[in-house]
């Protein structure tokens, strides 16, 4: 897969020249290690809303999805009800599937579980960081062994939307691996990121 060229002159990730968003996500977020719950909590329920879509269509509704649920704190999306899975079905900024949107609010439930189980959503995820040499060549997968773990223990736990593809994507996203392609900018700061990065649990 060849890399893209950006404006700046330096090669990313093919997928990053497919807009301009995506290049300010690529630069700024995919790949870097996340270890704030609410940023988490965030991205696997984004990942859901994303099944069948693409992560532009996602992205350029983030702004609406963070209003729509408070923000990802899943603690108040815990507390959400049928009244507010009625307002978000007539939100148009949103994806208005109603599948993906109770599984947010039944997986915020169970974000409050492992959170008083594990401490924070961060010490349980960080659990499943992949061995070094585990995934390979960059982005010529979409799921990996710790994904189909990390999908079969939330599943047992009770979470939805959480198949290996998903979780493989939100593994690489999160910086639990870096997936960036050889010749990527970008792949020596998540190293950078990912060696001064301190390790929660």
């Amino acid at each position: 897969m060849e890399p893209f060229v950006a404006p700046d002159g330096d090669p990313r990730c093919a997928w990053a020249g497919g807009a301009p968003e995506l290049l300010a996500y690529h630069d700024a977020e995919w790949g870097f290690p996340v270890g704030d719950d609410t940023r988490l909590f965030e991205k696997i329920c984004l990942e859901g809303f994303q099944s069948g879509l693409s992560w532009r269509t996602i992205l350029n509704k983030r702004d609406a999805f963070r209003s729509a649920f408070a923000g990802f704190d899943f603690h108040a999306v815990a507390r959400f009800d049928e009244p507010d899975v009625e307002r978000m079905l007539a939100d148009p900024g949103i994806v208005r599937h109603r599948g993906k949107i109770e599984a947010a609010i039944n997986n915020a439930r169970r974000a409050v579980e492992l959170e008083a189980e594990a401490g924070s959503l961060a010490a349980y995820v960080w659990r499943f960081e992949p061995d070094a040499g585990e995934v390979g060549i960059p982005q010529t997968k979409t799921t990996s062994a710790t994904s189909v773990a990390l999908s079969k223990d939330l599943k047992k736990r009770g979470w939805r939307f959480v198949g290996p593809t998903t979780a493989f994507a939100f593994i690489q996203s999160m910086g639990l691996i870096n997936d960036h392609q050889h010749a990527c900018k970008t792949r020596a700061e998540v190293d950078a990121a990912r060696q001064a990065f301190t390790r929660p649990g």
